[in-house]
């Protein structure tokens, strides 16, 4: 009797030792793929929040712009639908983080490739070849060269080196004005209390073709510098080669162009053509 109720307790718990294992493997379906960006059923992206024609996200909670279509794109040749994208912001500052710590599996957030970023992250790319440009009303030409801004009230955003680029450079008596964001410049550029806006003219083209923008603005076409754009990924990621491979299919099957004419067209953007993976113009 004795024997035989060890041998029941052991039989029982050796039942539910398995049943635990099972339920084990069948959960382990439902942990974080997000890492991986190759067949998992999630992946997470990096974009900014904040930039209208490039990465926006809107009040009903959407997201738009160059980037993010480039990166949609992206996501879907590593085998993701767009709903199994998790967007994630990606400031500035916090961009070689994201991707040190694994927050994020890849960024794509006007992130100009520099030898400084380089030696943390890598790159896939470029993707898109911008310059520093300047914005100044449409019907303002009084601007025609750099040289144009000496006693030119320009403004940029606090922490940004566009403005002071300029001034040390090109126009050492231009005004500088830092303001807190690119709206802020846009409104008193509007409102005639500036005479330029200066960063990035990707950036500068997302603002001008925005709807309640349209026809008041115009970039200067200075090209005062080349801000070749990659996609981030962790420092010896296998994801590289792969978003290479599918930014050139995106470029040759025609969506590059069509992400160029939706984000930037309305604002009259000329922009390079699309630049060879690898080629990074100094």
């Amino acid at each position: 009797m004795i024997t035989m109720k060890i041998l029941k307790v052991t039989a029982a718990t050796a039942t539910a030792l398995a049943l635990s294992l099972t339920a084990a493997a069948c959960g382990s379906d439902d942990g974080d793929d997000s890492g991986s960006g190759s067949g998992g059923d999630k992946i997470t992206v990096g974009i900014k929040f904040d930039q209208p024609g490039l990465g926006l996200k809107t009040p009903d909670g959407k997201y738009t712009g160059f980037d993010v279509d480039v990166a949609t794109y992206v996501a879907k040749e590593l085998g993701h639908e767009p709903g199994d994208i998790e967007w994630k912001e990606a400031k500035s500052a916090d961009r070689e983080t994201l991707l040190e710590r694994g927050d994020v599996d890849f960024i794509a957030a006007t992130y100009s490739i520099n030898e400084e970023r380089q030696k943390k992250v890598d790159f896939a790319g470029p993707y898109l070849l911008a310059h520093q440009d300047i914005l100044v009303r449409a019907d303002d030409d009084s601007i025609k060269k750099p040289e144009d801004l000496n006693n030119k009230k320009l403004c940029s955003v606090t922490g940004s080196t566009s403005a002071q680029n300029v001034k040390t450079k090109l126009a050492p008596d231009a005004q500088l004005q830092e303001y807190g964001g690119y709206s802020e410049c846009l409104t008193g550029l509007e409102n005639k209390v500036i005479d330029a806006l200066t960063t990035d003219d990707s950036i500068l083209a997302g603002y001008a073709a925005q709807p309640e923008h349209q026809g008041k603005f115009k970039l200067g076409g200075f090209k005062l510098s080349n801000e070749n754009y990659g996609i981030g990924v962790q420092k010896g990621s296998e994801l590289k080669d792969r978003i290479n491979t599918a930014l050139e299919k995106m470029v040759e099957d025609g969506s590059w162009d069509e992400y160029v004419e939706k984000n930037f067209g309305p604002a009259d953007y000329k922009n390079e053509p699309a630049p060879k993976i690898g080629n990074i113009v100094n």
